[in-house]
């Protein structure tokens, strides 16, 4: 059955901000926490143009195994908050952090390496590398989540049609900015956490798909192309009237999403009404009762 995810959001301008979607600020804190991955490796940068030719070329090759971990190991963090923040979810189809381990083991042996000494100075620092980052990050989500009783196909549909809604969300993010204005940045963050209550009903019952297809792709992709056009607009001239039309339509358009995701609740609860009716009168027929 599905059930209401995320909080209460404030409206309006001038008033409180509303919290960031949970993840986002996942996301935020995962990048934080990856950030010194890509500090560490520069010195091997800036000591590589004082060595000999072979010298140079190890530091680099050190130096882009590292920066790829890095990578890797923040793009994981990432997918690992989107994997925690659903109450179901698909295994990430790359092991991200597992392969930034690897790559950080080989970075650290590449860089650790020297003709003259032992292949186990090498052997050790790649087995430190790869110890200390599953201990700092952890592995990746290595199986699905919440998926027992659903069918497959549906969840794949549904993964598919919120992935799609999700690209006109980042659309709207990303246009909006253009506007240089962060009231207007976090009147669409606002409607953005109004749409991922929708996601989130959607995928804890696929079956829901079917009635809110139509908000996913046609009113979404409106609004995309809406938020686009408005924030070119509104950055060459500033209308005032446009901008006033433009929070109307989102307010129109949160209402309409919102009323959506409450009809889609309230008809899992008259589903599971039924089914909790129909098993009492099995029961009441084979003469079964509390006692």
């Amino acid at each position: 059955m599905a059930e209401r995810y995320g909080g209460r959001y404030s409206p309006g301008d001038g008033k409180r901000a509303p919290a960031a979607p949970k993840p986002a600020r996942r996301a935020v804190r995962a990048s934080g926490k990856a950030g010194l991955l890509f500090a560490a490796p520069v010195p091997l940068v800036i000591s590589a143009f004082f060595r000999d030719p072979v010298g140079l070329a190890q530091n680099l090759v050190a130096f882009g195994l590292l920066i790829g971990a890095a990578w890797l190991t923040r793009e994981g963090l990432r997918a690992e908050a989107e994997y925690d923040a659903r109450k179901v979810a698909r295994k990430p189809g790359i092991p991200r952090k597992i392969f930034g381990a690897v790559l950080i083991g080989a970075g650290l042996a590449v860089a650790g390496y020297a003709p003259e000494a032992s292949l186990l100075n090498p052997a050790i620092f790649a087995g430190l590398g790869l110890v200390l980052h599953f201990l700092a990050f952890g592995p990746d989500p290595l199986r699905d989540k919440g998926a027992e009783g659903v069918d497959a196909f549906q969840s794949d549909r549904v993964a598919r049609a919120v992935d799609e809604a999700e690209k006109h969300l980042k659309a709207m993010q990303d246009a909006i900015l253009r506007a240089n204005n962060r009231n207007l940045e976090k009147r669409v963050q606002r409607f953005q956490a109004t749409v991922r209550e929708m996601f989130r009903t959607i995928e804890n019952d696929p079956r829901d798909l079917t009635a809110a297809r139509k908000y996913l792709s046609v009113y979404l992709l409106g609004a995309r192309d809406a938020t686009v056009k408005f924030a070119d607009l509104y950055a060459r001239t500033g209308d005032d009237g446009a901008r006033a039309d433009y929070e109307a339509l989102l307010d129109d358009l949160e209402a309409n999403f919102s009323a959506q995701t409450e009809k889609l609740l309230s008809d899992n609860r008259t589903d599971l009404d039924i089914e909790i009716e129909v098993l009492r009168d099995r029961l009441a027929r084979e003469g079964v009762r509390p006692e």
